[in-house]
Order: C-alpha cells, then structure tokens, then sequence
C-alpha cells in the first residue's frame, strides 16, 4: 500500500464522522439520534466512493441526514474531509462491507438508498456479489421504511438490464427507468451531481443508465 493510502487511512481513524466495522454498530437503530443527535430521516448511499452524492446531498437538504458506505477507506477520506471541512454536520461515513448491512442498520431505520456506480460484478459466478441481486434487495427492503426510495446509477449497460428485469421478476414498483440520464427530463439537481467515476464515463460519451423504485410488500 502507497505512503498516501496508509496516510488517509490513518487520517480517517481521527474523523468524528467516520466509523469503521465494528464502531459503526454501537449505532444501529439510533443513527439519528447517536451520531447525528436529531430524528431527521436516514438516507444511504451505497458504493460512494468519494461521496460526492453523500456530500453534495447533504447540502441540497439540510432537513435529512445522510451516510455513504464504502470499503475502501482511502476513498471515504476525501468525502469525510471535505465534509470536515466546510462544516457539513448531517453527513457522516461507514466503512463496511455492504453485504453486513443489516448489522449496522435496524428494520426501518432507512428512509432511502443510493447506489451509485457500484462494480457490476459481470461474471455469471459472482451473481450474489451485485448490489441489486435478491440477496441485497432483501436486506434494502428490511432497513427502508414502507415505499422507501431505492436509486441505481451505472455506466454499465448489463447491470441495468439485470436489475430492470430482477425488479419485474419481483414484482416490485419501478417509478423511473432510462438508458440515457443526460438526454431525458427526468434529470434535475440531484441525479445531475456527478460522482468522479462519472465524470470519466461521460468525457468518453458513456451513456448513463438509472432506475428508481420502491418495494411493492
């Protein structure tokens, strides 16, 4: 590992708004009032990378509170530190594996999700691996609240289709569905913040793919 990594590393061990593992668990079911000391609503985003969503939402809408999660705590320096510095207090960082979820977040406790550019995980072995596969889903549906929101936002044309139709075989409520963000009128404010994997994709023409929904159970 770099001398930079192992820096942020160490860096993000002394932030107030990250928690790493097993720190994060001492506060489920009371995220609101533990870290964020109010009963705002929860939103996650999942694979956040930088947080630029975690970030940039948490500006847009200071009535929520928000949380980016993410392994890979080189990453969630550079949100955590930005948000540290310019006095962001209703966004904080997990650094877990998402797949532990549910030991971090109780029945309920989430009012909606992002996932934003997460790895595709393409190989027909490493199905179970996708954020949208059954056994993800379900851990989303037991953390949301009734007709919580669920975003997904990905280059990759594959992981779209796979989730579009994991939805229809469910059953579950698609509210929003393209295949082109940047060319369809559903695109605003918020599906507009750019994360830097998408900054990439787009220098390129990748078309961007996003899917709304809620559970229908």
């Amino acid at each position: 590992m770099g001398k930079d990594k192992l820096r942020k590393f160490a860096e993000i061990g002394t932030f107030p708004n990250v928690y790493q593992l097993e720190a994060g668990a001492i506060n489920k079911g009371q995220w609101a009032m533990k870290h964020f000391r109010n009963n705002k609503p929860i939103v996650l985003e999942l694979a956040c990378g930088k947080g630029e969503y975690s970030v940039n939402m948490a500006k847009a809408f200071p009535e929520r509170n928000f949380i980016g999660i993410d392994y890979k705590g080189n990453r969630i320096w550079r949100g955590a530190k930005t948000a540290i510095e310019e006095g962001i207090q209703n966004v904080a960082f997990l650094r877990i594996q998402i797949e532990d979820i549910l030991t971090y977040f109780s029945q309920g406790e989430v009012s909606e999700i992002w996932i934003t550019f997460p790895d595709p995980q393409p190989q027909l072995g490493r199905e179970k691996k996708r954020l949208t596969s059954d056994r993800f889903l379900d851990k989303y549906q037991e953390i949301l609240i009734p007709n919580g929101f669920i975003h997904l936002k990905t280059d990759n044309d594959g992981l779209y289709q796979y989730t579009l139709g994991k939805l229809h075989e469910r059953k579950e409520t698609v509210l929003e569905a393209t295949e082109d963000l940047y060319h369809d009128a559903i695109l605003d404010d918020i599906l507009s913040i750019k994360t830097y994997y998408e900054k990439k994709y787009l220098m390129v023409n990748k078309s961007i793919n996003y899917l709304k929904w809620s559970f229908s159970k």
